[in-house]
């Protein structure tokens, strides 16, 4: 669907707020790397440890649990790319446009229930760099749940113009004619 069309339905266009997928694909690369690191030296680690009761047990332990987390914390990020691949938010006057792999569904913003953001700790920097950070899950009345985090671009401001234009009534105004 084209923009045009978009802006049709829910009115003029604001702007767009992309999620980087590459960024995304690069972090699971980076963790699942880690996480093969963490097992190749923690098996052979713990297969050696059998037995002993030095400090060889706590050394496999924490191998394999970087290891195994590092997998985990990798797939999860590799499913969340795929599935979110090409995701961008498109704001307009009357509702947001959600387009992901060439589908765009439009949200007018009367049909949003609720908008929760939430940041990520204390070590706000390093969840940056992890993309939890920041995180928003916009829920719709029908159940449905969108979410976005520090991948998407300035996705703190597209929480606030959500939150403003669904909760607080101050609606976004757009590029053009009316």
């Amino acid at each position: 669907m084209r923009r045009t069309e978009v802006s049709k339905q829910l009115g003029g266009f604001v702007r767009e707020h992309r999620t980087d997928g590459g960024r995304r694909l690069r972090h699971a690369a980076v963790v699942i790397v880690v996480g093969t690191v963490g097992l190749a030296f923690g098996i052979p680690v713990t297969i050696a440890s059998i037995g002993t009761t030095d400090g060889a047990p706590q050394l496999a332990g924490l191998l394999l649990g970087v290891g195994l987390v590092g997998w985990g914390l990798g797939i999860w990020r590799l499913t969340q790319a795929f599935r979110t691949r090409e995701q961008c938010f498109d704001i307009h006057e009357r509702g947001l446009a959600h387009r992901v792999a060439g589908t765009v569904t439009l949200i007018p913003w009367a049909d949003i229930a609720e908008v929760g953001a939430r940041n990520g700790g204390n070590d706000q920097l390093l969840a940056e760099t992890r993309g939890m950070g920041f995180s928003c899950a916009i829920k719709l009345n029908d159940g449905r749940d969108i979410r976005f985090d520090t991948f998407t671009e300035d996705a703190r401001k597209l929480a606030q113009v959500v939150h403003g234009a669904v909760h607080l009534g101050r609606f976004p105004q757009g590029r053009g004619r009316r």
